[in-house]
């Protein structure tokens, strides 16, 4: 059930190589970077046979998984909605997402602001408004990466003190 002893440097390194990908993935929209974390800190406690790091750590490590992905879907959409933006404001930002990884980080930091805008701006013609829809939905974004990265963090701490300790 345990990986032979010969095998465990390689399995540390894809352990390591998981966990360095997720937290690159947790800034870029299209990487999974949390649930990578995750694999990697598993792959860890597996090649240790769970000696160190056990069930409890590995629920929490669950749970704080799961919470970036909800963080990560509300933190957009509650940003816009907070300053009155529309929906076609959140699916004009959704949209920008996905435009603006074609031009990379400039694209990511911008398209969700611009499809908001543009999103709104079609629904309202109100310039101001669609400004406002997407500073808001920028600004989620921004705080919901923030909580992510946070959230990231704590995992691997959680994860070295209990493998330390």
């Amino acid at each position: 059930m345990w990986p032979e002893p010969s095998f465990a440097p390689l399995l540390w390194l894809v352990a390591a190589t998981l966990v360095l990908a997720g937290l690159v993935g947790v800034v870029l929209p299209v990487m999974p970077g949390a649930v990578l974390v995750y694999l990697g800190l598993l792959l860890a406690a597996w090649i240790d046979g769970f000696t160190r790091v056990g069930p409890i750590t590995i629920v929490v490590l669950t749970l704080a998984t799961t919470l970036v992905y909800v963080i990560d879907f509300a933190a957009g959409t509650y940003g816009a909605k907070h300053l009155g933006a529309s929906r076609r404001a959140v699916w004009g930002a959704a949209i920008g997402t996905l435009v603006g990884l074609f031009f990379g980080l400039p694209g990511i930091l911008i398209g969700p602001f611009l499809g908001a805008v543009a999103g709104e701006y079609t629904a309202h013609r109100q310039l101001a408004k669609a400004g406002r829809a997407g500073a808001g939905t920028w600004l989620g974004l921004a705080l919901g990466a923030a909580a992510k990265v946070a959230l990231v963090f704590g995992m691997l701490a959680l994860f070295t003190l209990a493998y330390v300790l």
